[in-house]
């Protein structure tokens, strides 16, 4: 199990476009093969409408807190949660600003947009 410097954005509340339950049900199964390999990016970063993934009611929280526990930082914009009235409701990941995001893309190697 290691770690590499691949930075996953997350932008929305499941995965490319189609019916919300589709994108959904890819996102879940795109996670969690991503938990049962060998090789994990180094974080995670959720924005706009991706900030939905992180919340107690999340169908992708199982797979999101797994990857977590296995050393991927997860980093959660605030403004995104304070626009959809969230921020009291995140169960993983850290609430950061822009500039933590920022941070994260300039350090990446690869950066991957879902």
């Amino acid at each position: 199990m290691s770690t590499n410097d691949t930075v996953l954005l997350i932008t929305s509340n499941g995965m490319g476009k189609g019916p919300e339950e589709l994108q959904i049900m890819l996102m879940g199964k795109y996670l969690q093969l991503l938990v049962q390999g060998d090789d994990f990016p180094a974080a995670i970063c959720f924005y706009t409408e991706g900030v939905k993934l992180v919340i107690d009611a999340s169908p992708v929280l199982g797979q999101l807190a797994s990857l977590e526990k296995k050393g991927v930082r997860m980093i959660v914009c605030s403004t995104c949660l304070n626009y959809f009235g969230l921020t009291d409701k995140v169960k993983i990941g850290i609430v950061g600003g822009m500039t933590d995001i920022l941070e994260a893309q300039l350090r990446a190697g690869k950066v991957i947009t879902l």
